[in-house]
């Protein structure tokens, strides 16, 4: 779909050339569309990197369904770096943080 909802490709059109690639250029769509979900996967992250700080106070759920506190310590390429109230060290993806009020 492109931004005003249209679509760039009737999707029976498409589904029906895809019938008829071969291997080649079916692995090449293929890389394609790897890119295209990493560049909107990368987007997605950054626009939830931008709404914390070095210094910022979050919570998140770890693994076990406890929550952990603790203070963003970097900003790194895809996740968070902080150290929890209780001393651990953790590298967590920007969606699963939520940004406390004190």
């Amino acid at each position: 779909m492109t931004k005003n909802n249209k679509p760039l490709l009737d999707r029976e059109r498409f589904t029906e050339a895809l019938r008829y690639m071969n291997e080649d250029d079916l692995r090449y769509l293929n890389r394609m569309v790897i890119e295209r979900l990493n560049l909107i996967a990368q987007a997605r992250s950054t626009v939830q990197m931008a709404q914390f700080a070095q210094g910022d106070r979050v919570s998140f759920i770890a693994n076990d369904g406890t929550e952990k506190q603790g203070t963003i310590l970097r900003l790194n390429q895809k996740t968070v770096s902080l150290r929890t109230d209780d001393d651990q060290r953790w590298k967590v993806s920007p969606v699963f943080l939520r940004k406390l009020t004190n």
